[in-house]
């Protein structure tokens, strides 16, 4: 009498978690749920990164760089764009605070995918905003991007974007100028537009 014994199934590799990548377009209809309502939530590399809720101070200096922009920026040639999408490739969108986007507004059928300049407020984010974040912008090409440092009372401005095989993003900005309050300075994209870095509402 014969016994049928069920064949040994070979060895497979270990399974292992894979981390899911969101794309832009899922990362907008999910934000769009009322579960996520009042959280401010960012796109990077298809992973969601949940930011820190904006305070008084933040959104101030938010509305006060958005009025001083709309003196240099005129609506009928630029939008200066507030906490809107800036989809940077198909799994990226850093939700600027602030955007100058070349054309006015109602020329734009979908949301921009580059800018000539993005402003980050920070006043608990600091150390990201000038770090991996500046990289980001660095590898989208973005010619001018400035960090209002709300609690230092500076800004710092991050230029010329190059290519960088040590970053995470492959890029970073060569050039770093940090100004405090009393300093002036003018948008690469508007050079007669000087501003004062105390009117961009940086608290004393």
């Amino acid at each position: 009498m014969s016994t049928l014994t069920a064949p040994i199934p070979a060895s497979s590799p270990p399974f292992r978690a894979q981390r899911a990548r969101w794309t832009v377009d899922e990362f907008h209809k999910l934000v769009g749920l009322p579960v996520f309502e009042g959280r401010k939530m960012i796109l990077v590399d298809g992973e969601i990164l949940d930011m820190p809720a904006p305070n008084h101070p933040h959104d101030l200096c938010v509305a006060k760089t958005n009025r001083t922009f709309g003196k240099i920026f005129p609506d009928d040639i630029y939008w200066v764009r507030i906490q809107m999408s800036l989809p940077l490739g198909k799994n990226t969108d850093p939700i600027p605070d602030l955007a100058v986007i070349v054309g006015e507004m109602t020329t734009h059928q979908v949301h921009p995918t580059s800018a000539l300049m993005v402003v980050e407020v920070s006043n608990t984010s600091l150390d990201y905003d000038t770090g991996d974040k500046a990289d980001l912008y660095a590898s989208a090409g973005i010619a001018d991007y400035w960090v209002l440092d709300v609690n230092g009372r500076k800004l710092i401005v991050f230029r010329d974007p190059i290519a960088d095989s040590t970053r995470a993003s492959g890029h970073r900005y060569a050039t770093i100028q940090t100004l405090d309050a009393s300093a002036t300075i003018a948008p690469l994209a508007a050079p007669q537009g000087t501003i004062r870095i105390a009117d961009l509402a940086l608290q004393p």
